[in-house]
């Protein structure tokens, strides 16, 4: 009877917890397809409005800005709320920015609206509620599981965004049907606030708990050094991303080879798309070769694509490029969350999470206004070879200082 009883808690267990992580995978997919179409329509947007790169580039610096803000206040006040109630707060922020973006056109208000708001013009797994589902996910799923749901976590989100980008055309369609132009980019940000309803309403399932009693111990301990240093060295990784933040390489395309608004949804859908398959393909590489060599060993090439794409003298042979690049430089995203969580205690995930993601919101959001500076200048394609190279560094430190650092699932 014990054993059948333990056997019956044991599958509620496992089933509750599967649930769990669908529902997080469901609220992912809204947010990838939200920011697939809202970080190209933007820079669309301001340009259609009279703005130019130097603008776009102040927007998403201070769009990155407040993501860490956010992200930090939240790391902070979380052991004091409720989960459910900073997920929902997350939510109606993504609400709050869909509809205050069509109804401002000042620089300075839709920078605000950045700051304050959830579009993210990396493109990347940054925003408020990342550090709190990574969290989750790491300690619903065992050592064995972990890269892969991460993969799988990463692996939604892309493809959602991917189509996302196809989702930026449809101002085409609106304004061949007789809509205009501005009237058709403030309609797809409405329907940005939408999906933020929608996940409002996946995020009111989550069940009820506080920080302590997810994590315990919130703040980080025996693992504080190697936070720290792994934090540093994804600030670097950030900071040179932030150069070809997706707004920004939307808009490079746009004034280096006057693609249209449609074939830029196009390209970024495949982009997108190869990103995402590359994420199963590196928790397949990582079991093979280790985390720490999946990151860096798919990182570099990629690096090197985007370097030559800079180079490129016509649009066929940059987007090849640039699709190689997006095919190799995800791949360190599982692998990164995964190798984060997996080197620190249990109860320091939360921390370790947001300790990781904070100073990388804050390092990418610095170089975006100066890439947009720079994309004015006679040579657009620097900021390219600026975040090619300083990724390489990145690449070649984060081997030489955790080559021999093994996840539990490495060691021995």
């Amino acid at each position: 009877m014990d054993v059948r009883m333990t056997s019956i808690s044991t599958q509620t267990t496992t089933s509750s917890g599967a649930s769990l992580i669908g529902l997080l995978y469901a609220a992912r997919a809204l947010r990838g397809f939200g920011d697939g179409f809202a970080i190209i329509i933007l820079p669309a947007y301001m340009t259609a409005l009279g703005y130019d790169a130097v603008a776009v580039g102040i927007v998403a610096t201070a769009s990155l800005l407040g993501t860490a803000a956010l992200t930090l206040l939240i790391g902070w006040i979380a052991p004091r709320f409720d989960l459910r109630m900073l997920l929902l707060f997350g939510a109606g922020l993504m609400i709050a920015t869909g509809i205050a973006f069509p109804n401002v056109e000042h620089l300075t208000l839709i920078a605000l609206v950045g700051f304050i708001g959830t579009v993210n013009p990396s493109g990347g797994d940054l925003g408020v509620a990342v550090p709190l589902e990574h969290a989750v996910l790491a300690r619903t799923a065992s050592d064995a599981r972990r890269t892969q749901v991460f993969a799988r976590y990463s692996l939604i989100g892309a493809l959602c965004a991917a189509a996302g980008s196809l989702a930026a055309s449809l101002p085409d369609i609106m304004v061949s049907a007789g809509a205009t132009q501005l009237g058709a980019f403030r309609a797809m940000f409405y329907a940005y606030a939408a999906l933020g309803m929608i996940c409002a309403l996946l995020y009111r399932q989550v069940p009820h708990a506080h920080a302590e009693a997810r994590a315990g111990q919130v703040a980080l301990g025996p693992s504080k050094r190697t936070v720290y240093k792994l934090a540093a060295l994804f600030s670097v990784d950030a900071f040179a991303g932030g150069f070809v933040a997706q707004s920004l390489l939307v808009l490079w395309l746009f004034q280096r080879f006057d693609l249209s608004l449609s074939a830029a949804g196009l390209f970024f859908f495949w982009s997108s798309t190869l990103s995402a398959f590359s994420y199963p393909v590196a928790a397949w590489i990582a079991k093979r070769i280790g985390l720490v060599n999946t990151m860096v060993f798919t990182h570099i090439p990629s690096s090197i694509f985007l370097i030559l794409a800079a180079l490129s003298p016509n649009l066929y042979l940059a987007l090849g490029l640039l699709l190689l690049r997006a095919a190799l430089s995800q791949m360190d995203v599982p692998t990164r969350t995964s190798y984060v969580m997996a080197v620190v205690t249990p109860p320091e995930r939360p921390a370790a999470a947001g300790v990781t993601a904070v100073p990388r919101s804050l390092a990418s959001a610095i170089s975006p206004a100066i890439a947009g500076v720079l994309l004015t200048t006679a040579f657009p394609g620097l900021p390219l070879i600026i975040c090619g190279a300083l990724k390489i560094g990145y690449d070649l430190a984060l081997l030489v200082s955790f080559r021999h650092i093994k996840p539990p699932e490495e060691a021995g």
